[in-house]
């Protein structure tokens, strides 16, 4: 199979530093059309060789430029695996950047993470992948509240977990040589393969759709 992804060039970071601060909108309109060669077309090329390898990773985006100067200085794109669960990549000055997110949550999905969470085999599970992404270098966030939720010990022994409202395990891959060649593919697959554990374990979780009222049911 033949790959589309060669690797980011070196002037896609001459475009990326022309684009920082609060580019004025002539500047941005005169680099539009080197960004989107040079920046963005890479990122595509590189989701759809990471497509080719799993049937799981075809569902993604690639984000447009928008308002926001920060949209012209960082390339997003994401790999949808389920509702709300996805991975994030994001290519920029500091290089590429790789998540695995579950977060703005549908009705619902908060509820049915906690209850799993709370749950002995499954809680447990979740606790050593999240501790297992760590030593591998990512760091672990989200939206978290104060104290565990009502209705839930606050001596629970996954107080920490159970205090999430969205779980994000994220790391920078580094801005070396390797990005200007089909290497940073792997790059990417190596890290997905270290957050396949948890984004699996989200998707079995917290992937069930939410109900709305218009369905005649509640959630």
């Amino acid at each position: 199979m033949r790959r589309q992804f060669t690797g980011w060039p070196p002037q896609a970071m001459d475009v990326l530093w022309q684009l920082q601060g609060e580019p004025t909108k002539a500047t941005r309109e005169r680099y539009r059309a080197d960004r989107e060669r040079l920046v963005r077309q890479p990122m595509i090329a590189l989701l759809n060789d990471i497509a080719d390898t799993d049937p799981r990773y075809e569902d993604f985006s690639v984000w447009h430029f928008r308002t926001g100067s920060w949209w012209w200085q960082h390339q997003s794109a994401v790999i949808r695996l389920g509702r709300k669960v996805e991975i994030g990549l994001r290519f920029s000055l500091d290089g590429l950047r790789i998540q695995g997110a579950w977060w703005y949550p549908d009705p619902g999905q908060v509820d049915m993470f906690r209850s799993a969470v709370a749950s002995e085999n499954s809680g447990r599970e979740l606790s050593a992948i999240v501790n297992d992404v760590r030593h591998k270098g990512y760091g672990v966030s989200g939206d978290m509240m104060k104290r565990p939720p009502r209705g839930y010990p606050t001596h629970h022994p996954r107080a920490d977990l159970l205090r999430h409202r969205s779980l994000i395990a994220a790391r920078s891959l580094g801005c070396e040589e390797w990005l200007g060649t089909p290497e940073a593919a792997e790059r990417v697959l190596s890290a997905a393969t270290d957050l396949d554990a948890l984004l699996m374990w989200l998707t079995r979780h917290v992937n069930r759709a939410a109900i709305t009222p218009a369905d005649g049911l509640t959630v």
